[in-house]
């Protein structure tokens, strides 16, 4: 499967039902349609892999009924989307700890994992309890005194049961500019986009203007394109 990689910092949720006089939590139930929407127009506009950031582990800092809330939606999308993903060719995966989730929540998890394992059009990662720095502090313990950049990788993503591309693209949605603990190895090259749009008004005309974007930008990783070597050498 090819195509690009794109990171998604779903943020923007609360504060958009706030502002139009309702709870926070229409803003989450609106952004989970926002999902629905993004994950229809990836492949269409070139997307291979989509990761986006759900709930991070920073999150349980938040109210317990906005917590609670969170989860119980998690569980009803991936009961409501599950035979969609499966019949559309997308393959869901969960990354984070999974230790601090609720049974039931986890059941959910590993059915929707294991019924869509075949899909080949869109790799869907959703990041629930997920810390980034945990993540690569955990696989630099196991790594020990035997520092392999290859090696470190491979333990980094030991737990996620799937590897994944680099990050080409990085999204953060509601108008905030940092990156909040989302994918930092994985996006050590990613170009990055942050949008006023809030999530739950981000659909498939933003994506397919976001990659728009991104296909303009030179990525050079550090080298020197050969346009930029030719035109030095005329001067």
């Amino acid at each position: 499967m090819s195509g690009l990689h794109v990171g998604i910092i779903m943020d923007g949720n609360g504060r958009w039902g706030l502002s139009r006089g309702m709870p926070r939590s229409a803003g989450h139930r609106a952004g989970a349609r926002a999902l629905r929407e993004v994950v229809e127009a990836a492949p269409d506009a070139g997307v291979a892999t989509l990761t986006v950031y759900a709930f991070s582990a920073d999150n349980w800092r938040r109210p317990p009924e906005e917590v609670g809330l969170l989860l119980r939606l998690f569980r009803a999308y991936l009961r409501s989307e599950r035979a969609a993903c499966q019949r559309n060719g997308v393959r869901v995966s969960v990354l984070g700890r999974r230790d601090r989730l609720p049974p039931m929540l986890r059941r959910e998890i590993a059915l929707t994992e294991r019924q869509t394992a075949a899909g080949t059009a869109l790799h869907l990662r959703v990041a629930i309890d997920y810390s980034s720095r945990e993540a690569i502090l955990t696989a630099a313990v196991r790594c020990g005194e035997e520092v392999d950049s290859a090696r470190f990788e491979q333990l980094l993503v030991a737990n996620q049961a799937h590897r994944a591309p680099p990050v080409d693209l990085l999204i953060r949605t509601g108008g905030e500019c940092r990156l909040s603990d989302f994918l930092l190895w994985e996006s050590a090259y990613a170009e990055l986009l942050f949008s006023p749009v809030m999530w739950p008004d981000f659909g498939k005309p933003e994506l397919r203007e976001a990659v728009a974007a991104f296909r303009q930008r030179d990525r050079r990783f550090g080298a020197i394109t050969p346009a930029v070597m030719a035109q030095a050498g005329a001067a």
